[in-house]
């Protein structure tokens, strides 16, 4: 559809409510994962399944993995339904896993962190959608440095350092920061402007917010480290 035809205030408006959607599902996301996690936490049965064996939590992981996989790789392909279906399917499994913070930490350092994580999020994405500055670079950078404290996380798995720990830690908050200021400008100018309404316009949203979910949830675990306490 040609788009010639619109105003510029149009096309912001636009861009706008799409935006909403993307911000819409992925709230929703995260409200299904946190749901999920806090009744797992309080349902021993289930819990005892779950980390009765390790196969069992690691065997999640994986499947939360293949499932974003999957659903990046095949989004062009699938019904807009399958993408909601898929994308819901792993926060739900995000909620499982999750489930082990809810037991590990306290309900009050779990919600300081949340409200941190919430407003810190909700500035740079505000950032990342308003800034008339190219993010590409900050993006690019952030993404070198995360496949680095993925490295290093793998590391210090084995050999357990306390600074390297630390200096992950932090260096993932600011990675993370900086990723959802950059995903942000980045799913906006990537909306298809006069599809609004559409299977694509849908799969977009969804993909969006998947991405912004993903931003979300990392700054919350990196943030969880400094603000938690355990039980």
């Amino acid at each position: 559809m040609s788009i010639d035809h619109l105003s510029q205030e149009e096309i912001k408006a636009e861009q706008a409510r799409f935006m909403t959607k993307v911000y819409g599902w992925m709230s929703g996301a995260l409200i299904l994962t946190g749901l999920i996690a806090a009744w797992v936490a309080n349902t021993e049965a289930i819990i005892s399944v779950i980390f009765s064996n390790r196969l069992y939590f690691y065997g999640l992981l994986i499947a939360e993995f293949a499932c974003v996989a999957y659903l990046s790789a095949v989004i062009g392909k699938i019904r807009a339904n399958t993408a909601i279906t898929l994308f819901l399917g792993y926060a739900v499994l995000n909620g499982l896993t999750f489930s082990v913070i809810f037991l590990a930490f306290t309900a009050a350092s779990i919600a300081t962190t949340f409200y941190i994580t919430a407003g810190t999020f909700g500035v740079m994405s505000m950032y990342g959608y308003y800034t008339k500055t190219d993010l590409t670079s900050v993006g690019n950078i952030a993404f070198m440095g995360l496949i680095g404290i993925i490295i290093a996380s793998v590391v210090n798995f084995f050999f357990q350092n306390e600074m390297l720990y630390w200096i992950v830690t932090y260096a993932g908050v600011l990675i993370f920061v900086a990723l959802t200021a950059y995903d942000t400008q980045k799913i906006k100018q990537l909306n298809i402007i006069g599809n609004e309404g559409t299977e694509e316009d849908t799969k977009e949203a969804v993909m969006g917010a998947l991405t912004l979910y993903l931003d979300f949830i990392n700054l919350f675990l990196f943030l969880l480290r400094l603000f938690g306490r355990r039980k």
